[in-house]
């Protein structure tokens, strides 16, 4: 055993394996490969190579990791050297802080401008919804000097943390958003931060297009490395929904980057952000699940203004197994690569498109039961269900989309079962698919009783690798089977730019004027030429809003006096 503190030379190299120890740190000495280290002199033959890693120990328990290395020269005169390597959280900070308009590539200027534009449709369209409401009229108790728009409510104003939390209710609020891979829906835990922000906040010169592309980016980017950071990321979720994790470390980061933070309250706001993540998969197919990507960015906002005002985290949060590492099994953190040689995640992985507001797994059921169904249809008519004896949907193990008697409109949209009877009644699903009226039709309840599921050992629950394979037995013996493997709109068959923009006007037509959605398209189209983003947040108020059907005199009274409680309390 050798007594060593970092930085210091000693005549001996310690043998390979041994213990070191300083202090409350205990060192680990390891033979590395001279490929894994960047100082060139390790490649010289007379040197060895070792890998240092420290761990650093409270009391009870281990707080923080640490790695760094050391070489040796052989021979009659070895010396050992200890070179330090940045924590995984400080390079996130710097990352963060120092990337720049010119690191962005066209490939990721294109992609997510066609993110922004998705995302705005699906936000539009939530705010027809029953949770909008509710969410908006809760919000409404909170009043600052400072307001910003919910989209399409020009008769709503909010401190930005809440226009950015109901905004991002709005997204998601029918499961329209995007989807990336590893598995979250990047898009509406930033893109609201980032409208409340420039909205509100005075700056000269103004907010550009490309100041918003810039932060969009980051906060997309800090969600994609960290899902790099477990394997348990690549699988469809089990345990909780990964935007209220990555997505409110995302949101906190583009706030970062818009609002100009140095490096130090970066690296607070990313260690704060923790502090807000998480929320359950058990409350999947809910009303509560679109308050997962409203909380993100809303508390993305407040994690950024807090470390402006001075507040402090733990400074290796992303390090550390207490730290983010409790929400991943195996998790395993990596310092960013260096800004100048930095590669953007969304060059490499594009997201998915939806084509109708369901969960992302039953779109491939879509797609094979609507080939299934072309051998179900005579003369444009689908044959009786009574001729229809069993469905067989061969798809990966997901229990929280295996919903054989949805009662909800949030329960069909996470449905296997209610997914492929809906596109084999109807030959297409859209909005009112999911409609209650919809659901609970007599063929519907009829066919889904027929409905079984099979898992295949092969297809696996993750949106890179999975399939679906439908077969449909008649009761005269015939079996009709057809498989998707990929569905129009995933990132390997992407909508195209047409179909992305019909999409859109198909979500805003009901909110928003015919110019202004043609303008809306336009500019999001040349979003790196706009000079003032305060153009896009004037289009974003829309004009005056029509009835929300879902609201009912009874609804609204029940939480206006709810409301009127909170605020006497």
């Amino acid at each position: 055993m050798v007594q060593l503190s970092p930085g210091l030379h000693v005549t001996t190299p310690p043998p390979t394996c041994s213990l070191v120890s300083h202090s409350s740190i205990r060192y680990h000495w390891v033979r590395s490969s001279p490929e894994e280290m960047n100082d060139q002199s390790l490649h010289e033959p007379n040197y060895g190579t070792y890998r240092w890693s420290k761990t650093l120990y409270t009391k009870a328990s281990q707080v923080s990791y640490r790695t760094e290395v050391c070489r040796y020269r052989g021979g009659c005169g070895p010396v050992l050297t200890l070179f330090h390597l940045k924590s995984v959280t400080e390079s996130f900070a710097k990352t963060i802080h120092g990337l720049k308009v010119g690191h962005l590539t066209d490939r990721v200027i294109q992609r997510s401008k066609r993110m922004i534009l998705d995302t705005l449709g699906a936000g539009f369209l939530g705010t027809s919804t029953e949770v909008f409401h509710k969410a908006s009229q809760y919000s409404k108790i909170y009043s600052s000097n400072i307001s910003s728009t919910v989209w399409g409510r020009p008769d709503i104003r909010l401190p930005p943390t809440y226009a950015a939390f109901v905004n991002g209710v709005a997204i998601h609020s029918m499961d329209f958003d995007d989807t990336w891979h590893p598995a979250t829906h990047p898009s509406g835990a930033v893109l609201p931060v980032l409208t409340a922000l420039a909205e509100a906040l005075p700056r000269s010169p103004k907010f550009s297009g490309l100041d918003l592309l810039l932060a969009f980016n980051v906060g997309i980017e800090v969600q994609g490395q960290l899902l790099h950071f477990a394997k348990e990321a690549n699988d469809i979720p089990k345990r909780f929904h990964p935007p209220s994790v990555v997505g409110t470390l995302g949101s906190a980061a583009a706030a970062s980057k818009f609002l100009g933070l140095s490096l130090t309250k970066c690296q607070e706001a990313l260690a704060i952000a923790v502090s807000h993540a998480g929320a359950p998969m058990a409350n999947a197919a809910t009303q509560t699940k679109p308050l997962h990507i409203g909380n993100a960015a809303k508390h993305g906002i407040e994690a950024a203004f807090l470390a402006m005002l001075g507040l402090q985290g733990n400074k290796q949060i992303l390090d550390l197994e207490a730290g983010l590492g409790a929400f991943y099994a195996n998790y395993s953190p990596k310092v960013l690569p260096n800004l100048h040689s930095y590669s953007w995640l969304l060059d490499q992985q594009d997201v998915a498109f939806k084509r109708f507001p369901a969960h992302l797994s039953t779109h491939w059921v879509a797609d094979a039961a609507a080939s299934v169904r072309k051998h179900l249809v005579a003369e444009k008519t689908l044959l009786p269900i009574d001729h229809i004896k069993r469905i067989v949907l061969r798809i990966p193990k997901v229990q929280y989309v295996n919903r054989p008697s949805p009662d909800s409109e949030h329960e069909a949209r996470h449905s296997f079962q209610y997914v492929a009877c809906a596109m084999l009644l109807d030959g297409g699903i859209t909005v009112p698919s999911f409609h209650e009226c919809q659901i609970n039709r007599p063929q519907v309840r009829e066919l889904l009783n027929k409905v079984e599921l099979e898992y295949p050992p092969d297809n696996l629950p993750s949106f890179n690798t999975l399939y679906c394979e439908i077969s449909v037995t008649l009761k005269d013996g015939a079996i009709f089977t057809d498989r998707s493997d990929t569905f129009y709109g995933h990132w390997r068959k992407p909508l195209s730019q047409e179909d992305l923009e019909e999409k859109f006007r198909d979500n805003t037509s009901r909110m928003l004027s015919c110019d202004t959605v043609e303008s809306l398209i336009k500019i999001v189209k040349n979003l790196e030429d706009l000079e003032d983003c305060s153009v896009l947040t004037t289009l974003l108020k829309g004009p005056s809003p029509p009835e929300v059907a879902s609201n009912s005199p009874a609804c609204n009274n029940s939480i206006t006096q709810s409301l009127l409680r909170l605020t006497n309390i």
